[in-house]
């Protein structure tokens, strides 16, 4: 069998999927697609199952919040084939006040505290996830603290007025 390259897993994905997995980057040599919510479930379980893809080890699960976009959040699923060491990064832009995208913990269990931070993180709601509740912050905590929904600074700090620099 060949060694695994990114042309390969680009050729099973739209051979697979079609225009549902839009190839994005590939910086330094890592493959990042995206597809839609819809969608993400069977394009993991293809890329876990598949016999050639075998990207069979969810190495991470995150999100990154882009407020000045029309879907603000982009869910980042890290997945790794360990028997010829390619990763892959699929990526997928949701949005809404409350983010929701299917879990994963069906195909990996490890899923679980990964969607767990990430929710605690961000607020992106897991659907079908045995126990979406936060794991890192306090449960009192009202926000998803790395939302990028606050001022990057605090405007009453007094060290930064202008009459302490002889302005």
């Amino acid at each position: 069998m060949d060694k695994l390259n990114n042309q390969i897993v680009i050729d099973r994905l739209q051979e697979q999927f079609g225009e549902q997995v839009r190839v994005v980057a590939e910086p330094h040599g890592l493959l990042t697609v995206a597809t839609e919510a819809a969608s993400i479930l069977d394009v993991l379980a293809f890329v876990k199952d598949d016999a050639v893809l075998r990207f069979n080890y969810l190495t991470d699960i995150t999100a990154v919040h882009y407020p000045n976009e029309e879907r603000d959040f982009c869910v980042v699923y890290h997945v790794h084939n360990l028997l010829q060491n390619l990763r892959l990064r699929i990526k997928v832009f949701i949005s809404g006040p409350t983010p929701t995208i299917p879990s994963a913990t069906p195909l990996w269990n490890g899923a679980n505290w990964m969607e767990r931070e990430t929710y605690d993180f961000f607020g992106v709601v897991f659907e079908g996830h045995p126990d979406l509740r936060r794991i890192l912050n306090m449960d009192e905590l009202e926000v998803f603290p790395m939302r990028k929904e606050y001022p990057l600074e605090d405007p009453n700090r007094v060290d930064k007025k202008d009459f302490y620099f002889g302005r």
